[in-house]
């Protein structure tokens, strides 16, 4: 018998994300797609964090794939996280989000339904999965400091 290994047991799942702030002051949100857990709700863009990647590489790679752009890691600000347990009996998810205020190209909603780009208050009224309501209080909390 092989031996066991932690990360084939997983404990917890960490997930990277991304408040992208444009010039004008607002956020990029992205919206779920229909067929996915929490389905057509806004999110902050992101995704799992590979056990190879660091969370930057993670984040990095998850905005390529969700929304054709580039970020240099340098850029990412870290900006708090949020935690829960997934009601399906799933493991716990943790996710760290990162403030972006450059990267290179054009979003695009390249997997989701949709994206939009949102001031504070449009932010909070969203539809959004409880980890992101979190997420976004928190980052206007600061943002409000």
């Amino acid at each position: 018998m092989g031996a066991l290994r932690v990360e084939n047991i997983p404990t917890w799942m960490l997930v990277v994300a991304a408040a992208l702030q444009d010039a004008q002051g607002r956020w990029l949100m992205h919206r779920r797609p229909l067929h996915k857990h929490h389905g057509g709700l806004w999110e902050f863009p992101g995704g799992k964090v590979e056990s190879t990647e660091s969370p930057v590489e993670a984040l990095a790679r998850e905005l390529h794939e969700e929304l054709g752009i580039a970020v240099d890691s340098k850029g990412c600000q870290p900006a708090g996280f949020a935690q829960g347990a997934d009601e399906s009996g799933a493991p716990p998810i943790v996710i760290l989000l990162y403030i972006l205020r450059e990267w290179r190209g054009d979003p695009h909603a390249l997997e989701g339904e949709e994206i939009g780009w949102f001031t504070p208050p449009e932010v909070l009224a969203l539809h959004k999965p409880p980890l992101d309501v979190a997420l976004a209080r928190n980052l206007f909390a600061q943002d409000a400091r």
